[in-house]
């Protein structure tokens, strides 16, 4: 597995080098110049925590909670004020944890990113299906929030029950779905589950959007090393039966396909916050991506807050990219909505994509992982899956090992991947 990331790494970037992680940060991020800028929000509190989920999480005390949001509007406003005036951003998502945990305070950190940012598509929320009841929904909606992400992960109680969790009452969700109005109301699923079908696929995602929804992830079960799960992953040739069946029924549903998991069945419908040139991430485990840097918030809630109260920054690892490396990262996050515009990427670097890897687009041409139309280099099914399969390696080579070691060091000296 890391042999595989390794080689196709160190072919990509032409180089040996590493992607190098180092405990160092900047006392001024240099965003005033990023187009395109998307925020991102980390509430880790939970109820209880789901063995399958990798994601930094803890459990909920209130007292805990409040110093942390304390500790998160004074990163807000150190980082916002350092640019004149209002910068226009994109986007803003919370995430976690449980982010409706806060929910009675989700109006005062919006209003403290409204301070020094602009936000122009809307403000999107995680929720547990515990709560899409009509008064939380309410409370996000007054505060400002334009799209909610509900993680059901299955409708099905076979694999709730193996995923740890309790079933989903479908018709509670299409109760408080319709008496409160989003215009993006997302809702998660797993597959690659064992013993997993279409047919329970096409179900949930059939379910989804009768109760609500006008926008459905579907996202492959990873199995962390770091978690207790004791589900097993599901064999190659089955998964990709799996997304093949489910892409083309999609297809033939009139739904539109705006990532390599992702379908609508509105055109505006949109839940991503992770197609972005550039972003700024605040709280616990929360990454910020720049034009030459990335940079990845401690995993610890004590240290975080900790930092802010001597007013530093919480910065955790910071990576300076080489050219080729964030080439590479831009590509590798592009083609997650299926398509790379080479003009694109020529605006974002300065150099025609063909000439800096021409080849590389007419082996996967020649592959059959990608055709042009358009002047858009678009995945096939067969792309689509070699993209999961890929995406699949990568997560366990380099994110886990990554999370892994932050979940135990709140500022490791540095990572090697």
């Amino acid at each position: 597995m890391r042999i595989l990331t390794d080689l196709t790494r160190m072919w990509l970037t032409r180089s040996p080098k590493p992607f190098l992680f180092r405990r160092e940060f900047d006392a001024v991020l240099p965003y005033a110049d990023c187009e395109g800028l998307g925020l991102y929000v980390h509430i880790p509190f939970c109820r209880s925590i789901c063995n399958f989920c990798p994601y930094c999480k803890v459990p909920y005390e209130k007292e805990v909670c409040e110093r942390y949001l304390d500790a998160l509007i004074r990163e807000i406003r150190l980082v916002g004020a350092q640019y004149p005036g209002k910068k226009t951003v994109t986007s803003l998502y919370f995430g976690g944890g449980t982010p409706a945990l806060a929910a009675d305070r989700v109006g005062e950190i919006i209003a403290a990113i409204r301070e020094h940012f602009t936000v122009t598509e809307g403000i999107g929320i995680e929720l547990h299906p515990d709560d899409v009841r009509s008064d939380v929904l309410r409370t996000l909606r007054e505060a400002g929030v334009t799209k909610i992400s509900i993680g059901i992960q299955s409708f099905r109680p076979k694999y709730q029950r193996i995923l740890g969790r309790k079933a989903v009452d479908a018709e509670a969700l299409r109760r408080a779905l319709s008496e409160v109005k989003f215009e993006t109301v997302s809702m998660d699923f797993i597959f690659a589950l064992p013993e997993q079908t279409f047919e329970d696929l096409r179900a949930d995602i059939d379910t989804a959007f009768a109760v609500g929804a006008n926008h459905a992830a579907v996202y492959p079960f990873i199995d962390f090393t770091f978690t207790s799960s004791a589900v097993k992953p599901m064999p190659k040739k089955q998964k990709r039966d799996l997304l093949d069946r489910l892409t083309l029924y999609c297809a033939e549903r009139g739904y539109r396909r705006d990532s390599i998991w992702t379908f609508s069945n509105e055109p505006d419908a949109r839940y991503s916050s992770m197609t972005r040139d550039h972003y700024l991430g605040f709280g616990c485990s929360a990454v910020t991506l720049l034009r030459d840097q990335f940079k990845i918030n401690t995993f610890s809630v004590d240290a975080y807050c900790d930092r802010l109260a001597e007013g530093t920054l919480p910065t955790a690892l910071t990576l300076r990219f080489t050219r080729r490396q964030r080439m590479i990262y831009w590509l590798f996050w592009t083609a997650y909505s299926t398509r790379v515009d080479p003009r694109a990427f020529e605006a974002f670097f300065g150099v025609p994509l063909d000439r800096m890897y021409g080849l590389e687009v007419k082996l996967a041409k020649r592959l059959g992982w990608i055709e042009e139309r358009n002047g858009l280099y678009c995945l096939t099914l067969k792309g689509a899956f070699f993209y999961h399969y890929y995406e699949n390696y990568y997560t366990l080579a380099y994110i886990d090992k990554m999370w892994g070691i932050l979940r135990h060091e709140a500022f490791p000296r540095e990572i090697r991947l």
